[in-house]
């Protein structure tokens, strides 16, 4: 019978959607406050992949940000749960100026969290779900069929290579 282990920490990622250049910069330092350097960090990414976000803004931008810091796995949930207090501080007349998506980065997956239920996601807890956008096969991460298209981008998957790489000598030592 094989016995409970505890995974290795995994890398805490960021995603910042918004069109709010200041918004951003607040929202950044907010986040290192709390979760320490950032080791890797985006340029924007232009963002037109569905009109969800439209109450946030025009010509919509999303930043990826990789944290020094490894968390426990199950930290995520309230990760998540502080960054929706942290975009409720941003608010303008009732809608979100940035949407603030956590997740976390392992050897060979790439887990985004959400409030929200679906048939892909599990529930970890505290009202929230985990939904796996990649896999790590053949020396890189691929999307599943229900991955967003923008984490489809060649963007996104170089920038999780280079953080999987940061991941990695880190875990090493």
């Amino acid at each position: 019978m094989a016995q409970p282990t505890i995974p290795p920490k995994a890398k805490l990622f960021i995603g910042l959607l918004t069109s709010h250049d200041e918004v951003l910069f607040h929202v950044i330092n907010i986040l290192k406050k709390k979760f320490g350097a950032i080791d890797l960090q985006s340029e924007p990414i232009p963002f037109s992949h569905t009109d969800y976000y439209s109450t946030i803004g025009k010509n919509l931008y999303k930043v990826l940000i990789g944290f020094n810091r490894l968390i426990k796995r199950e930290e995520i949930a309230k990760i998540k749960l502080f960054t929706n207090k942290v975009e409720n501080k941003f608010l303008k007349n009732g809608n979100r100026t940035i949407n603030i998506d956590p997740g976390y980065l392992t050897l060979s997956n790439v887990f985004l969290v959400s409030c929200k239920d679906y048939f892909h996601r599990i529930y970890i807890g505290r009202g929230i779900y985990a939904e796996n956008e990649y896999r790590y096969v053949a020396k890189h991460y691929h999307p599943w069929e229900w991955t967003y298209p923008d984490y489809q981008k060649k963007e996104y998957l170089q920038f999780f290579e280079t953080l999987r790489s940061i991941y990695y000598e880190q875990i090493k030592k």
